[in-house]
């Protein structure tokens, strides 16, 4: 009886709401939409973990967070200790507790979930790491030996960011080398602001290089240097983990009218060259009034909420499939409906029309139904003959994926990639074809998530650990 009473009272209490800026206000500012939980709230959703011997959420983190032991300590109160726990395995906490989809990974397998709703580990871990940082009492642990070893990291995304600190603690020499001039890949130029500040990602790189993490921004690999001129240079191991970035159309007649943006560039010129406050940043925007969106993942979802919040008086979301098929996370599918996107379902563009000056002016499409499954395991769109149709719009936004950037792989010889410009991996330690080079993230896997590029930067650094050690 004794072990079951507490788990009793902890289940009686409800999962705590995360409280939200109101979407009529929100939909036209920038500012982040979760405003996080309070001390008490987050001490009241932690004592509902039950404390399993065998917590299974843990097998479903990717990077291996110590997820009974931060949340105790926020039960107990101990907020900084709870920060401090979660950096020992994750050193983008912050960034993890916003755009992870705990729902399908860590809170997935959470024991209470099978009756009920799981511990909101996510948000507890947002929590802590945002206590830490809001308090200025963010510690570095104390710096290993050096081993006289050097490392590059080849991007300064979530897979790179996370092997560099792992390897850093280790005593490697790391260097970042980043094509752009900030750091933080796609944490800070694909991802909106509402959803991840750029503040929050640049307080996680700032802690990497109190680590002792260096980072050279502005420094394209393949074309400043290349990697074999960096092992020339003395560096005994590479990590490439350059995402993909490569902007996929759908190659339908019309494509290359004016107004008519890949995600990749929509996101960029808006997140990391803040074009939302042109003119006081130097990088303009266009600002619809009609916008059409094509595609249905969370990129989709960051470009027509960044449509709205730039002044577009009708944003659409235009899917193939159903909301069932669709990728998004269900909580940004949420935050979009409240915002006023409407959602074309079972719809396909097979056409963009312009005007006489090279304009788009409307999409035509066509209905779809659903069939048997195709290689995605998903129902397979079919046309519906017949049922073309024409939506007015002056926008376009295409956000069906991405492909590989074919810099880096291009040249480095030996370099063995897939038919579609992904490096070729022997396994999950990430080595690749060429001794003493790995790869992880989008640039081996394709679009994928941030925690799953973090955790193929954790394995790659166990991996190269492990190479030079016996080397």
């Amino acid at each position: 009886m004794e072990t079951k009473e507490p788990k009793e009272k902890k289940e009686k209490v409800p999962r705590q709401k995360m409280p939200e800026q109101d979407p009529q206000k929100r939909v036209r500012n920038f500012e982040e939409v979760p405003l996080g939980f309070s001390e008490q709230t987050a001490m009241l959703e932690a004592q509902r973990c039950i404390q399993c011997k065998k917590p299974s959420c843990v097998g479903g983190c990717p990077v291996d967070v110590k997820i009974p032991q931060f949340i105790k300590q926020i039960v107990e109160g101990n907020f900084i200790e709870a920060g401090k726990t979660l950096k020992e395995t994750n050193s983008l906490p912050a960034v993890c507790g916003r755009v992870c989809p705990q729902e399908d990974q860590c809170e997935k397998a959470c024991i209470l979930g099978k009756k009920g709703e799981p511990v909101a580990i996510g948000r507890l871990e947002r929590f802590a790491a945002d206590y830490e940082r809001s308090t200025g009492k963010v510690t570095v642990p104390p710096k290993v030996k050096a081993n006289s070893k050097k490392i590059a990291i080849v991007g300064a995304g979530p897979a790179g960011l996370t092997i560099a600190g792992d390897l850093v603690k280790l005593g490697y020499d790391v260097t970042i080398f980043e094509a752009l001039h900030k750091a933080g890949g796609v944490l800070i130029y694909g991802i909106p602001e509402f959803r991840l500040p750029k503040a929050v990602v640049e307080a996680e790189v700032e802690y990497l290089r109190k680590l002792g993490v260096k980072i050279e921004t502005n420094f394209v690999i393949g074309r400043t240097k290349t990697i074999d001129e960096l092992f020339a240079e003395g560096y005994d191991a590479v990590f490439i983990g350059v995402g993909a970035g490569a902007p996929v159309f759908m190659n339908i007649p019309g494509e290359n009218l004016s107004s008519i943006y890949s995600a990749n560039e929509y996101l960029t010129r808006s997140n990391l060259m803040k074009a939302y406050l042109f003119p006081e940043y130097d990088t303009p925007i266009v600002r619809g009034k009609r916008v059409a969106v094509i595609g249905g993942g969370n990129v989709a979802m960051d470009s027509v909420r960044t449509a709205l919040r730039l002044g577009a008086e009708k944003a659409m979301i235009i899917y193939r499939r159903t909301d069932v098929e669709m990728p998004a996370r269900k909580e940004e599918v949420h935050h979009a409906q409240e915002e006023g996107v409407e959602f074309l379902m079972l719809t396909n563009p097979v056409e963009y029309i312009g005007n006489a000056a090279g304009w788009v002016t409307g999409v035509k499409c066509i209905k779809m139904e659903l069939g048997g499954p195709d290689a995605s395991g998903r129902k397979s769109p079919i046309p519906i003959k017949g049922s073309e149709f024409v939506i007015d719009v002056d926008t376009v936004v295409v956000a069906v994926g991405t492909m590989a950037n074919p810099i880096v792989p291009a040249t480095t010889p030996g370099l063995a990639t897939s038919k579609r410009g992904y490096i070729i991996t022997k396994d999950e330690s990430g080595l690749t074809s060429r001794e003493g080079i790995y790869a992880g993230g989008d640039i081996v896997t394709g679009s994928a998530t941030v925690i799953l590029a973090m955790g193929a930067g954790r394995k790659a650094a166990n991996a190269i650990h492990d190479y030079l050690s016996k080397k």
